[in-house]
């Protein structure tokens, strides 16, 4: 499937998307904030969101404004935090303190060496545990950021990315299947 850029994947959500079509633009592409916290956010999320027409646009806007280590980062947030995500978020639906005791045995190397600035990478993995929705994961790195001295309103900012990035996903995953079935 060929490449889109934002603009066109804004111009494919249907009008009922408005908002979303508005946010894209207002959030993502007119932001302020510097390239990295701001393409390296929606990647991983768009990772996270698991739509691949959402996936492939943003992957093509990134690789035009992120060096390739930086994308390749974006990934491995959206994978790794894939996999803590499920984990600890199941662990805690468990509602039994004894599993907390138990190590993880996962790999989880490239949260220790992720190829980018730590914070920028935590930002992501932050970014990606909103949209899975695992309150510790969230917590926990929105608690290293800010000791580390990332400001609320940055932390804020990547929570706007992530709900923007998954409110497309979902728009065009649904259109997508509606398509598919004749609607």
């Amino acid at each position: 499937m060929s490449r889109m850029s934002l603009a066109e994947l804004r111009d494919t959500l249907p009008d009922y998307a408005t908002d979303t079509k508005v946010n894209l633009d207002k959030v993502i592409g007119n932001s302020t904030l510097p390239d990295g916290i701001v393409w390296g956010t929606a990647l991983a999320c768009a990772y996270a969101a698991r739509n691949g027409t959402v996936l492939r646009a943003f992957d093509a806007e990134a690789r035009q404004r992120l060096s390739a280590e930086s994308v390749s980062a974006a990934k491995a947030a959206g994978s790794i935090m894939a996999m803590n995500n499920v984990f600890y978020r199941a662990k805690d639906m468990l509602a039994d303190p004894e599993y907390d005791s138990l190590p993880a045995k996962l790999r989880m190397q490239v949260t220790a060496r992720p190829g980018v600035d730590k914070e920028l990478f935590e930002l992501w993995a932050l970014a990606v545990s909103a949209i899975s929705g695992c309150q510790r994961c969230l917590e926990l790195h929105e608690q290293v950021l800010r000791r580390n001295g990332t400001s609320r309103e940055t932390v804020h900012e990547a929570l706007r990315i992530a709900s923007v990035v998954h409110a497309a996903a979902v728009t065009v995953e649904a259109e997508e299947a509606l398509a598919e079935g004749g609607a």
